[in-house]
């Protein structure tokens, strides 16, 4: 190990403990040892932020032979490397390894003694692969690439500059894409108690006998499950009345009962009064429906949304209008109030997902460096899939029936179950369902939402038929092989086109067969 990677740089408490693999991460994404490069000139497009938007901006627009300047503060990669997709996967990866374990004996196979989890082992694991994957967001990548990396804050101080430490970059337009963090909570005694987030959670180096999980969105579920199934007692808790409140309500049931199956403690409807320390650990006391109630756990984990990162980078100087909970203001095109700066990712957008954010800064690099009226995309005409990916996941892409029918869009709704798809029940994976919206009397797909193993994945099929204007009746007629999970996707398709066979029509043929026997 090198000087280098021995210096620990000056960060929040994100790349702990410092051990080598956190260390090799910091090299890459926020070397201590790097000389910010002298700026020559104006930059075609410079960019504040280097998490997904940032990155694929960046990059982006220097393959297309732009200058390009990139500002970070932090680490590069965003949420996604360093606190998001990629530890949390890890988490979930080996969480399933040891479900899938304790279920040998459902598919003949016997283990002998108890499955134990080897947390510490699981934990070093992410930061190994987490460290791996890191080269890929690197401050020396993205050099090699053509791109000016800046590491430092930057504050935008007139209409074409951005200052970064002691140097001034002047820019033709620029990008917006400092993303998002997690969202605090006003509970008494929560920040004198100490709790965890989505960004801190990952830094555990000893698994904590009783979690407290507070918020049952996409966050809060997949940790609420990973941990019970590596050994957690874990309460989940959650203000609406349901867990997933924003999907499908039979879909967020299904993955309801999974978690209640993995030793998960749901408990909706409630309100937190209060957080203490005690001797024997953290005391949560709630009110709710069932009347008061107190838990005594070992950890809190906050896992209540995003709040976009809007505030301290000169916004207000250069005409950039924000809100502070919904983010950079921005138009259809990505162009914020400043007609000269963009935004992208996280702190523009509902969509507070990775993929999304690329799709935006590939808009932003079209609009940006190339904004004649005829090349210019809107950032509407995107078709968004998204998936929460506890076990099993939920996947969905498009309209919820509600959301069709509130629009005046009538409906027709198409669902299959996996228990009736044989190689979902050969795989013991068989609870969830595709479910397909079109509207009524054509094969228009509107919105479609999955519950299964690997529902991510299989959403895809659908996805690409939505994106390119392709209906129902063109998937029924596409061979899928057998045995596969996606084969509900053609079951689906296969209803629609049952429905097709009116009486009328069937008396037709019937009068056809019957004439030409």
């Amino acid at each position: 190990m090198t000087e280098t990677l021995l210096k620990k740089p000056q960060l929040p408490a994100l790349l702990e403990p410092w051990d080598e693999h956190n260390q090799i991460t910091a090299a890459n994404v926020h070397p201590s040892d790097w000389v910010n490069p002298t700026p020559e000139g104006r930059y075609n497009l410079v960019v504040i932020g280097a998490g997904t938007a940032g990155l694929v901006s960046a990059i982006g627009a220097a393959g297309l032979g732009a200058k390009v300047a990139l500002i970070e503060r932090h680490l590069m990669g965003g949420d996604c490397l360093n606190v998001g997709c990629v530890p949390s996967k890890a988490l979930i990866r080996a969480a399933k390894v040891a479900a899938d374990a304790r279920r040998g004996a459902e598919f003949g196979v016997r283990i002998n003694g108890e499955i134990e989890v080897d947390f510490p082992r699981v934990m070093e694991r992410m930061r190994r692969l987490r460290a791996q994957i890191s080269g890929n967001d690197s401050a020396r990548r993205f050099t090699e690439a053509g791109v000016d990396v800046f590491i430092g804050a930057g504050e935008l101080t007139g209409g074409d500059r951005i200052r970064v430490g002691d140097d001034t970059l002047r820019f033709k337009r620029a990008v917006i894409a400092t993303g998002a963090r997690a969202a605090a909570l006003p509970i008494e005694g929560l920040e004198e108690t100490g709790y965890l987030t989505n960004e801190t959670v990952f830094s555990l180096t000893e698994m904590p006998p009783r979690l407290v999980v507070i918020g049952a969105g996409p966050i809060g579920v997949e940790l609420s499950q990973a941990f019970a199934r590596f050994g957690s007692e874990v309460s989940l808790l959650e203000a609406a009345g349901q867990i997933l409140v924003r999907e499908d309500r039979d879909a967020a049931k299904r993955v309801e009962a999974a978690l209640t199956r993995d030793g998960v403690r749901i408990v909706s409807g409630c309100a937190i009064k209060k957080v203490s320390k005690t001797e024997d650990g953290k005391l949560v006391e709630l009110d709710g429906a069932g009347g008061c109630q107190s838990l005594v756990v070992d950890e809190i984990v906050v896992g209540a949304g995003r709040a976009p990162n809007v505030e301290g980078m000169g916004l207000e100087s250069v005409g950039v209008d924000y809100d502070l909970r919904k983010g950079v203001v921005v138009d259809d095109y990505l162009q914020t109030t400043n007609p000269k700066i963009f935004a992208a990712g996280d702190c523009c957008s509902k969509y507070k997902f990775t993929h999304t954010a690329d799709a935006l800064a590939r808009i932003v690099i079209q609009n940006a460096l190339f904004g004649f009226p005829f090349m210019k995309k809107k950032a509407s005409a995107l078709t968004i899939p998204w998936c929460t990916y506890t076990d099993p996941e939920i996947a969905h892409v498009g309209m919820y029936e509600q959301e069709a029918k509130d629009k005046g869009i009538p409906v027709a709704t198409f669902v299959h179950e996996l228990a009736d798809v044989d190689r979902a029940v050969l795989d013991g994976s068989d609870e969830g369902f595709v479910k397909v919206h079109v509207k009524e009397g054509t094969d228009q797909i509107l919105g479609a939402t999955i519950v299964a193993e690997h529902a991510g994945e299989m959403l895809n099929e659908l996805t690409l038929a939505m994106n390119a204007g392709l209906g129902l009746g063109m998937i029924a007629s596409t061979i899928h092989p057998y045995p596969t999970q996606a084969e509900c996707i053609k079951r689906v398709a296969d209803a629609f086109n049952r429905t097709r066979l009116t009486p009328r029509v069937k008396g037709l043929f019937s009068r056809w067969l019957a004439w030409n026997r």
